[in-house]
């Protein structure tokens, strides 16, 4: 065993080793210094970079195959666009009715709520305000082209999450990556190797629900409630967390019908809210929107920043909006199996309007609304370290760069921004159950014993996130969503033949209904 490997293990057993009321650090510290080595072991290994280059793989995988998606697809992110806004306003429901196959749990509407509440986020708040703190600007212009070549991405896997799904006898849907490595490569000939790549999937889509889709929510709410009410002492993050941890439960014990029952009112009610802040915001600063685009556009391509600068904001600004929208992830692809169609492309369509509204749209929003308030490096320095800045005298970080932009603007925006902070992390983290649970039961098993073992599990990150440092978590966050990445995209790059039929296939039942 190397020495890191002996650090990480005696860091994570210490904190068993003294009782708690006997520690003389609080309980936040504790967990966090017990939770560091892990996450910084693991970034490193998914975070390294191609060799001879200064970007990491991941990159290269995720950017390559969304621009080929989007070619080979005659840019279907753009050309479907309005498909894809009819599909979900139901205007081609009568096809899924012409026959007695329609099969699923959801709605187009439903499907869309629950893997919007898995995107939509404090990647928006947190994760926005990270990427300009590290990366400046120009960061959002990289945010953002990922976000419009991502659609393809999305449209691809989700089309493939439906066309593999399976159903059980009690009507239940099993849906994602994993059914589709498995039966789709072994319709190609590969069964072994579409069996090895869902079990890596499924392991990694786990530890990714543990990580970016409920460690590094409940670290952000966590955050935002201690600043907003002033919190004082070890424990409090910790707190926050267990009782985040009880409100979640409740939740997900209903399974997918009651997670889309609630993500269908809370999703489209605060991310109208966060948007209509946004926009009062950059309303009542109209004159100042053009200098904040082109300090967007202008210092994502700073010849002054040299080589090095360019290829550092590049990497933020993809790795915030692959966080963001996970689109290459194949994790939405779990929700959107659910629905209710017996044409796989319809929900396909549907999925890509995902990084539209989550990346394109409120990240753009919350960029510029931070660009405003900080101008020419007015307020903070961009670039801080971990994305740590001061302002007015204390170092702040994630969503409370947010927060100060927003009460610059907005009277009493605190509570409001407070309020969105807890719902945002809240519903992504009951998304994520969903998809954590269904890569759970394709290794382990479909009981109720292996359902309750999963969600145990599940509930414990939420105290861990809340309680642990932001670098920490954030790390080991984006490491979990982006090792998704790796064997997803092979398959993606294995099946997108048979994406093209069924858009095919959907395309002709609308024109032939439009006739």
């Amino acid at each position: 065993m190397n020495n890191k490997r002996k650090l990480t293990l005696v860091s994570f057993l210490s904190f068993f080793s003294t009782p708690i009321f006997a520690q003389e650090k609080g309980l936040d510290e504790r967990i966090n210094e017990a939770f560091t080595p892990i996450a910084d072991w693991w970034g490193a290994l998914i975070l390294h970079n191609f060799p001879g280059t200064e970007i990491p793989t991941i990159i290269f995988l995720l950017v390559g195959g969304a621009l080929f998606f989007t070619f080979y697809f005659g840019f279907i992110n753009v050309k479907r666009f309005p498909t894809a806004i009819n599909t979900v306003r139901g205007k081609y429901d009568e096809l899924d009715k012409d026959e007695n196959k329609e099969e699923g749990e959801v709605s187009h509407f439903q499907a869309l709520a629950t893997a919007v509440s898995g995107t939509v986020g404090n990647g928006n708040i947190a994760g926005v305000a990270l990427a300009i703190a590290i990366g400046g600007p120009g960061a959002t212009f990289w945010m953002i082209l990922c976000g419009l070549i991502g659609m393809s991405t999305k449209f691809v896997e989700c089309t493939l999450g439906v066309k593999y799904r399976d159903v059980g006898e009690d009507g239940t849907v099993y849906g994602g990556p994993m059914y589709y490595l498995t039966k789709g490569l072994q319709e190609q000939g590969y069964a072994k190797l579409g069996r090895v790549l869902a079990v890596i999937f499924a392991l990694l889509c786990i530890g990714a629900s543990f990580g970016g889709g409920n460690a590094a929510q409940s670290n952000q709410a966590a955050m935002q409630l201690v600043s907003s009410f002033g919190m004082t002492g070890g424990n409090a993050r910790t707190i926050i967390g267990l009782i985040m941890m009880v409100v979640v439960g409740i939740i997900i014990i209903g399974g997918i019908k009651r997670i889309a029952s609630v993500t269908e009112k809370v999703v489209p009610f605060m991310a109208l809210m966060y948007i209509l802040a946004c926009i009062y915001i950059i309303g009542t600063n109209i004159t100042f929107v053009d200098d904040a685009f082109g300090m967007i556009f202008s210092q994502a391509f700073n010849p002054q920043a040299g080589l090095g600068g360019l290829i550092g904001v590049l990497i933020t600004g993809f790795r915030r909006a692959a966080f963001s929208n996970e689109a290459g992830a194949g994790s939405a692809s779990i929700a959107h199996s659910a629905v209710k169609t017996k044409y796989a492309a319809s929900e396909g369509l549907v999925a890509l309007l995902e990084p539209f509204i989550d990346t394109v749209v409120i990240c753009t929003l919350t960029a510029l609304v931070i660009i405003i308030f900080n101008g020419d490096n007015t307020v903070f320095q961009y670039g801080g370290e971990g994305g740590v800045v001061t302002i007015a005298g204390q170092q702040v970080e994630g969503a409370a760069i947010t927060a100060a932009a927003f009460s610059k603007y907005i009277a009493f925006s605190g509570p409001f921004l407070t309020i969105a902070v807890v719902l945002f992390a809240v519903s992504t983290m009951i998304s994520w159950s969903y998809y954590g649970l269904q890569s759970w039961m394709f290794v382990f098993g479909k009981s109720k014993i292996s359902d309750l073992t999963y969600k145990i599990l599940f509930l414990a990150f939420i105290v861990i996130g809340a309680a642990g440092d932001m670098s920490a978590v954030w790390t080991f966050s984006d490491a979990m969503i982006l090792a998704l990445v790796f064997p997803n995209m092979i398959g993606l790059f294995f099946l997108y033949p048979k994406v093209k039929e069924e858009l095919n296939r959907y395309l002709d039942a609308i024109s032939t209904m439009n006739k």
